[in-house]
């Protein structure tokens, strides 16, 4: 080291540092889990509050269907460039995920039924009162079990406002009972 100048070794060692990949952030089968799960489960979300957009007498389940719709489809592309990112499949395989005890999912038989309800405003807030609620356990699983600091954080932030819509959707089907 004696004939290195000091100015030169500082300038290599600058250098070599400088050609390092950035740090990729932490990832575990969890944080691919519920990114894989909330895909689906968004999915079912945007078919459900779509009805509602389309079919709701009140403007108060209209705009708040259509504002579920428009921020779920946002969050699907999110999610999809997440896992892309990750480099990891965009779904699961069949029964991939039933060791973590399945996907909480709405029953496709219950989106049909929607179609046809004759109380469509009550079975469809009572509906998406259920299906935000599974949202938020999957949530917490994810801020629990998660790696991910973007993942975990937006969980979380899944957990908040779902908890707001279920108390908001509460409040609108006590109004439709007391008429």
């Amino acid at each position: 080291m004696r004939g290195i100048p000091v100015v030169v070794l500082a300038f290599v060692l600058a250098v070599a540092g400088c050609g390092a990949p950035p740090a990729e952030p932490p990832l575990n089968a969890d944080d691919v889990m519920f990114v894989q799960m909330m895909v689906q489960h968004h999915r079912q979300g945007i078919e459900i509050a779509r009805l509602g957009a389309e079919r709701a007498e009140s403007l108060e389940v209209r705009t708040l269907t259509a504002a579920i719709e428009t921020t779920q489809q946002d969050e699907v592309e999110m999610m999809l460039r997440w896992l892309h990112d990750w480099e990891q499949p965009l779904q699961a395989g069949e029964g991939a995920h039933d060791h973590h005890g399945g996907m909480p999912e709405t029953d496709v038989r219950q989106i049909r039924a929607l179609r046809k309800s004759g109380d469509f405003e009550r079975d469809v807030l009572d509906l998406l009162i259920a299906h935000q609620d599974d949202a938020v356990r999957m949530a917490k699983a994810e801020v629990a079990s998660g790696v991910n600091p973007e993942a975990r954080t937006w969980a979380g932030q899944v957990e908040s406002s779902r908890r707001g819509q279920v108390e908001l959707m509460t409040q609108l089907v006590t109004k439709l009972i007391k008429g």
